[in-house]
């Protein structure tokens, strides 16, 4: 008994401790941190994945590249590893599944995602049980979903809340949020205010709002609210650049 109580507390440690950043990450050519993608549809997303080299680029990189590459006539190719961009369909499918064939594990947690989106919930299982053992964080999200859900797999709530903490320890702010509501639906307010406070400090709106939510309700105090709301800001002025904020005004014409 000894030993699972204390093996817990060392989870919990492990759980409750601030990441040094999203599971996005930096831009891998700016090296300034990625923003989070959008809530809503309506909205841009400042990012850019290729399917070349599976980096996710910040919009500012991938303006600046075009607009070099426009100057000087040149072909336009992927602004990290000078790929040329797909022309089609079919070259896209073409390069999806060299990174496939590859074990790349961000291509596979993204054809996880696909096929969610899909419904093909055995497939996005298989993906998803790939790239989470390769270390992709989106993928622990995936399999947090479907375990809990029962799709593509047997239902088992112990196992979908492992892989939504291993995603959420790795820095992905959805994950964290979602344990967050779960601790909330129990009645463990104190954890779930720590968990949103987590992703707050990561750029999370989500997280705001359940912060907004609990502080009307009593289970966060004036004063760590208010330190949250600090370091969302913080956090969504650190993925800004003169370089972005251009991309974002030509995206809007």
């Amino acid at each position: 008994k000894e030993c699972k109580k204390r093996a817990a507390e060392l989870r919990d440690e492990l759980l409750f401790k601030q990441p040094e950043s999203s599971h996005l990450g930096d831009c891998p050519i700016c090296f300034i941190p990625l923003p989070l993608p959008p809530r809503h549809k309506n909205k841009m997303n400042e990012v850019s994945y290729h399917l070349c080299c599976s980096k996710s680029i910040c919009l500012g990189c991938v303006y600046e590249s075009r607009l070099k590459i426009a100057e000087q006539s040149l072909e336009q190719k992927c602004p990290f590893c000078r790929t040329p961009y797909p022309e089609d369909d079919a070259d896209a499918g073409r390069l999806m599944k060299m990174r496939l064939a590859a074990n790349d594990p961000v291509a596979l947690g993204a054809a996880a995602g696909r096929c969610l989106a899909e419904g093909k919930f055995s497939d996005a299982f298989k993906y998803a049980k790939q790239a989470a053992a390769l270390g992709d964080l989106h993928a622990h999200l995936h399999l947090g979903y479907l375990y809990m859900e029962g799709k593509g797999v047997e239902a088992d709530g112990k196992k979908g809340n492992y892989h939504l903490e291993e995603s959420a320890i790795g820095g992905h702010p959805t994950a964290r949020c979602n344990l967050g509501k779960g601790e909330g639906q129990w009645g463990n307010h104190e954890r779930a205010m720590k968990h949103f406070i987590i992703a707050a400090n990561q750029g999370s709106d989500v997280a705001v709002e359940q912060l907004r939510e609990g502080y009307a309700n009593g289970h966060v105090s004036k004063d760590d609210f208010a330190a949250a709301l600090r370091a969302y800001q913080r956090a969504v002025d650190a993925t800004k650049s003169p370089e972005r904020e251009a991309a974002a005004e030509i995206a809007k014409l």
